[in-house]
């Protein structure tokens, strides 16, 4: 048994938590929100993000960062992306030497373009990092439903048990060494998904979403082994999987607030209807600053940050896709 503290108390944290619960690990979760921690104390249930995940006695909430930090075997990164770095300060002068963080989070630095898992290393320099991600939605998680997930880190032993400590009958982790490629298709996936969803919302096929998985995942790999992750790794789970999920689902907030924007909203309309965090709005400038930095081509990426920041109508995008100029699909040579 594992001494755990969940840092954020989302859908997703919660979901781990439960999942950890039910592995017979100890979990103490933590929120940035009182009023958060006092409602999963009283009511055992997440009824806002998680409705009918029953959390057991035996898992303890506080208020208090302390409590949940020090003494534990692992640390649990769960809150938005866009608190990662201000968590992670608040937590540096509470973490011992060679203590595990697992970040669950997915995103960008907008200002400085650098991963969570960085982000985390900078503030808590003292720590062992590692990163769990993929096709997972909390939803399902705390039902019990089958799924799988990577673990990465640097280091083997540390990947190796993190995937010990998640791992059950319902939940299988995979390993990696890719931590890098990991954490930028987790990140990058959340912006295809917004175009997925507004194709939805506008009306248009399975077709158009095929493409836009197909032609996301090509950007996404390109960019991504240009800055040093593995083909593999977008090949498998944290890549391809995560994006199918994440594109096609309706747990999904990224399709669901990209729907909303394709039926006519602005985008800060759908934000406020999805009432979550929707990470692909904030992970799409650092995805095209990204592109621009590396030489990279991604016209789906540049394409959803104009229709977010700069209001361009779906259809007018869309069309401006198809008839970019002609090109073959892969770089093979013909055979003369």
């Amino acid at each position: 048994m594992a001494k755990i503290g969940m840092i954020g108390a989302g859908s997703w944290g919660i979901a781990l938590a439960w999942l950890l619960d039910n592995n017979g690990h100890e979990v103490t979760v933590w929120s940035a929100l009182p009023e958060e921690i006092d409602m999963l104390d009283k009511e055992r249930e997440h009824k806002d993000k998680l409705p009918g995940v029953k959390l057991s006695d035996k898992m303890a909430f506080t208020k208090d960062l302390e409590v949940a930090v020090k003494g534990m075997d692992m640390l649990v990164m769960a809150v938005p992306s866009i608190f990662t770095r201000k968590t992670a300060r608040q937590m540096k002068e509470l973490v011992a030497d060679g203590q595990i963080i697992v970040n669950v989070a997915k995103g960008i630095e907008e200002d400085t373009l650098k991963t969570l898992d960085i982000q985390i290393a900078e503030e808590i320099p003292q720590a062992d990092i590692a990163v769990l991600s993929g096709p997972t939605h909390a939803e399902e998680v705390g039902r019990g439903l089958p799924t799988t997930i990577v673990a990465a880190a640097k280091k083997k032993k540390t990947a190796e048990y993190v995937q010990s400590i998640f791992s059950s009958p319902v939940f299988r982790v995979y390993t990696s060494p890719d931590v890098l490629g990991v954490e930028l298709g987790a990140a990058l996936k959340n912006v295809v998904a917004l175009a997925a969803g507004m194709a939805d919302g506008i009306g248009y096929g399975d077709n158009t979403k095929a493409a836009l998985i197909t032609r996301g995942l090509k950007e996404i790999s390109v960019l991504g082994v240009k800055m040093g992750g593995a083909p593999e790794t977008f090949a498998g789970l944290t890549g391809m999987g995560d994006l199918i999920v994440t594109c096609a689902s309706m747990h999904s907030r990224n399709r669901r607030a990209g729907i909303l924007i394709g039926q006519g909203k602005k985008m800060k309309e759908a934000m406020d209807e999805v009432k979550m965090v929707v990470e692909g709005v904030y992970s799409a400038k650092a995805g095209l600053a990204l592109a621009k930095k590396y030489d990279v081509q991604m016209p789906i990426i540049e394409q959803v940050n104009k229709i977010l920041f700069e209001d361009k109508p779906v259809k007018e995008a869309v069309n401006e896709l198809m008839i970019r100029e002609l090109k073959p699909e892969h770089e093979l040579q013909w055979e003369e």
